[in-house]
């Protein structure tokens, strides 16, 4: 695989949404592969959302470095059974590239921007200023761990993000 392009080149939503992949050839597959783990029946007394301060694009590797931090800390904290965690949104769009030759003699091989419409690289989900990313359902005495699971994850979304807490309190 080439070396991916940063995701601040993919972050921006421009244009009309591209996610018909009945008519594209080669569209590559899903890097996340769960988007719920933890105790799904469990009853929690906590629940927090990342929740994203911008409109943006969220590129599905992104989402799954960020689930997998989010994950491996509050699994360490709480054990496999003392926690709910959930991606709440889904890589739909279709990013596209026109790769450019580089190197000797490229000038002859490219064609510039001429018929710039790109191959599919990837997707992403586009979501809207204050949507809620990542859920966390932890008991009272994880508040803090899960707030610091949702902080690491934050770090791996390329727009800024917060943590808000929806239901429950912080420990005295």
């Amino acid at each position: 695989m080439a070396g991916r392009k940063p995701a601040k080149m993919y972050r921006q939503i421009k244009g009309q949404s591209y996610t018909r992949r009945k008519y594209m050839g080669g569209v590559p597959h899903l890097r996340i592969t769960n988007f719920e783990t933890g105790n799904r029946k469990g009853d929690f007394a906590v629940e927090m959302h990342l929740v994203v301060n911008d409109s943006c694009q969220i590129r599905h590797n992104s989402l799954e470095a960020a689930r997998i931090a989010a994950n491996r800390f509050i699994q360490r904290k709480t054990g496999a059974q003392g926690y709910f965690l959930k991606i709440r949104v889904y890589p739909h769009e279709v990013i596209r590239e026109n790769k450019m030759a580089t190197g000797a003699g490229a000038d002859r091989i490219s064609s510039g921007m001429r018929g710039a419409f790109g191959k599919p690289v990837g997707t992403a989900a586009r979501v809207k200023r204050g949507q809620a990313i990542i859920t966390i359902k932890v008991n009272q005495a994880h508040y803090q761990d899960a707030k610091t699971a949702l902080w690491k994850a934050g770090l791996k979304i390329s727009s800024p993000c917060r943590v808000n807490v929806i239901s429950g309190e912080a420990p005295l």
